[in-house]
């Protein structure tokens, strides 16, 4: 988070209450860590093929269940596998499993995969609040599609083909994300602002975000569909005063408080719940896109 000190905060951060001693048996359990256990339920087993294949006249009739099919995406996001080698990993691990069955195509995983209208989690914590959302965060995250990472681009440019996808979220203060928008890179945070808080209707009391979305058409479109909400966006530093209330209030807080104390007061860092929620995506699926 840009602007941010900690050295008079560091006190608060607790130190470990024990020790490790027993250093054998530590090493043990990082060593199994990397142990990998598979184990297929009797159901799934039965469940993997359809019993009944129907002809509807729209292809060949299915051979795997929509079981078999999320299953196989289940450990293909873990391992962080694209669908061939994630074909050949599931069937080498029925192979030694000593299981009859084989893994779906990749073919058959992708097409599938459009279709399979998977249904968001349902977590009760953040749900029980969701009449009351206390504050929505907005940011955007780079997803490559193909090519290295930015920094090497930078440092050894090449010629190479790449190119990436924008990923754009809005996440509640228990870090769930509500609404998610992909567009091509070119594409301007600001510019997809209206179709991610559309499907909010939860009464909303904060919307941070960074200086991409301090534009008069993201304050008034905020303005429209969260009327009683605070808006905290930080101006640019040569902002100058609009016809829109909490810009023209912010750029004069910043201007008498400074950056710094006008962060406190108006609480900027639950934008870091977009920060996190972007860290845990990319670290739990990675940086690229899949399929």
């Amino acid at each position: 988070m840009p602007h941010k000190y900690n050295q008079s905060h560091r006190h608060h951060i607790l130190k470990s209450a024990s020790k490790t001693r027993d250093w054998p048996s530590y090493n043990k359990s990082l060593k199994r860590r990397g142990d990998i256990t598979i184990w297929l339920s009797e159901d799934a087993i039965k469940q993997w093929y359809e019993t009944e294949r129907v002809y509807d006249g729209t292809g060949a009739p299915r051979t795997y269940t929509d079981l078999a099919v999320l299953t196989a995406h289940e450990i293909r996001q873990v391992f962080k596998l694209p669908l061939r080698q994630c074909e050949g990993f599931v069937n080498s691990l029925f192979s030694m499993m000593k299981i009859v069955l084989s893994c779906p195509s990749y073919s058959t995983l992708s097409k599938r995969l459009k279709v399979l209208n998977l249904k968001s989690p349902f977590y009760r914590k953040a749900h029980s609040h969701s009449h009351d959302i206390k504050a929505i965060a907005i940011d955007s995250t780079g997803l490559k599609c193909y090519g290295q990472d930015e920094w090497c681009e930078e440092n050894y440019p090449s010629n190479r083909k790449k190119d990436w996808k924008k990923l754009h979220i809005t996440v509640d203060q228990f870090n769930i994300i509500h609404t998610s928008e992909l567009t091509d890179r070119l594409t301007q945070d600001n510019s997809v602002v209206d179709k991610l808080i559309k499907p909010i209707h939860e009464k909303v009391k904060q919307v941070t975000g960074d200086s991409a979305y301090d534009t008069g058409p993201t304050y008034n479109i905020l303005a429209e569909h969260f009327p009683s909400a605070d808006i905290v966006i930080p101006p640019h530093k040569d902002a100058v005063a609009h016809n829109q209330f909490y810009r023209n209030r912010n750029i004069l807080e910043m201007e008498y408080h400074g950056r710094m104390e006008w962060q406190k007061r108006r609480h900027y860092g639950r934008r870091n719940n977009s920060e996190l929620s972007i860290q845990r995506y990319k670290r739990i699926l990675g940086n690229k896109l899949h399929a």
